[in-house]
Parts: structure tokens; C-alpha cells; sequence
């Protein structure tokens, strides 16, 4: 059984407020992407990643992961979930349907190898995928349109969702397309395959599995990726 790596990475991020998007911001010395791509392919097991991006990219070619022979591109769609099945579709066409994917965001740089692992085997074993994701500890409050505060939701069962979030490409290729066919609101892979019948594994990560969102977080990010570094 082989694993690959997707990566959609078309989007502008328009709310960081920043002249590149923000999977090019400079962290550490090299472009944020390179540190999310390069974190899956240097986990064992995880043979090629296939990159999304935007028709009008031209910052893609100046990284490192551009000249990785295992790194392939697609072109990007509408939504983060138009540019996963671009690749998922290309990546049909080369490997066999039953080999597990790895969808990955390209802003979030600071994926621990270790929990790569224990997604790996957990959700290889649980048959048809999981996610990486942390327990909810803070208490939760719904709001109306005016934020104010209607209920105190109860937390117990509820995770913030990570990535990767892993499953077979056969499988994920057909959750997500019928359900972009039937007009889903699809927010990630697993919403695809929770529509589609399928029950995805929680598998608990790590908070320093941050997503790049504010300027503030490539800070955090910078001070996570000293902590990983080797001694």
C-alpha cells in the first residue's frame, strides 16, 4: 500500500492582508509551503505529493519543492475543495484507487512526524480514513447574528479538525465529487465523506499543528519548528 500527498494550494489569502499569498510568507529561510510539503515527504511511506495551484501562480517556481522530483502539479479550482479533487483526479490516472491520500494544507507548516505515524497506522487500520485533530478544552458559546451569546455548547465529542486528513483516493475521489455534484458545502475531505456514509477516525495531533492565518502565527510557527529541530 502506497501514500501520497495532496496539497491545495491555489488560494490568495486575501484576510492576511499581505502582497503573496500567505503558503509563500518567509519562514525560517524558506517559503511556508516548502515546510508543509516537505514535511509529508520526509515521513516514511509517503512516495509523491501533488500541489493545486493557481492558473496565475508565479512564485511556485522560485521554491524548493518546485524542483522535488516526487512533486507534481495540477491547476487549482473555485475552492479549496474543487483544487483537492483536480489532484485527486490526476493522481487517478497514475496509482492504483486503493492507495491512501494525504490531504494537506499548504499553510500549515508545523505537522509533527510522529503524529503523521500514529495517523497512518490508526486510520490504515480503521479501514477508510481519519483526520489529525485536537480535543476541544475551552468552553464553547453560540451566538446570534448580533454575537451575542444564545447557548453554552456542551464540548464533550467535539475537536478542532487538523490535517492531513487521510483516506483510500478511490473512495474520496467519488465522496467528494457527488457531493460537489449535489451542491455540499464541503469545508474538508472528511464533511465529504461524513455525507457520503463513511465514519472518518479522530486521531489526536498536536497544538502545535497550526494553520498560518495571521501575520502573528508564523511567529508561533517559527518558535514550533525550533522545537522540532534536531539538537
Amino acid at each position: 500500500m502506497s501514500f501520497h500527498a495532496v496539497i491545495p494550494a491555489a488560494g490568495i489569502g486575501r484576510r492576511m492582508g499581505t502582497d503573496i499569498p500567505k503558503q509563500y510568507l518567509p519562514l525560517c529561510g524558506k517559503p511556508v509551503i516548502d515546510w508543509s510539503i516537505q514535511a509529508l515527504l520526509n515521513q516514511p511511506g509517503i512516495d509523491s505529493a501533488t500541489v493545486a495551484l493557481a492558473v496565475e501562480d508565479e512564485i511556485w517556481p522560485t521554491t524548493t519543492s518546485a524542483e522535488d522530483p516526487r512533486v507534481e502539479c495540477v491547476t487549482g479550482g473555485e475552492e479549496r475543495s474543487h483544487s483537492v479533487l483536480n489532484a485527486l483526479q490526476s493522481l487517478l490516472h497514475q496509482v492504483p484507487d486503493d492507495d491512501w491520500v494525504l490531504v494537506h494544507d499548504a499553510a500549515r507548516p508545523c505537522v509533527r512526524g510522529e503524529d503523521l505515524s500514529r495517523l497512518m497506522r490508526l486510520a490504515d487500520q480503521q479501514g477508510t480514513g481519519g483526520l489529525l485533530g485536537m480535543p476541544v478544552h475551552d468552553t464553547m458559546k453560540r451566538t446570534d447574528s448580533q454575537a451575542r451569546v444564545t447557548a453554552t455548547v456542551d464540548r464533550n465529542g467535539l475537536w478542532h479538525a487538523q490535517t492531513p486528513q487521510m483516506f483510500p483516493l478511490g473512495l474520496l475521489h467519488g465522496a467528494l465529487k457527488n457531493a460537489l455534484a449535489a451542491g455540499v458545502v464541503v469545508t474538508d475531505e472528511a464533511s465529504a465523506m461524513e455525507w457520503a456514509g463513511y465514519f472518518p477516525l479522530m486521531v489526536e495531533g498536536s497544538a502545535s499543528n497550526i494553520k498560518i492565518t495571521r501575520l502573528t502565527d508564523l511567529q508561533l510557527a517559527a518558535f514550533y519548528l525550533a522545537r522540532q529541530a534536531p539538537a
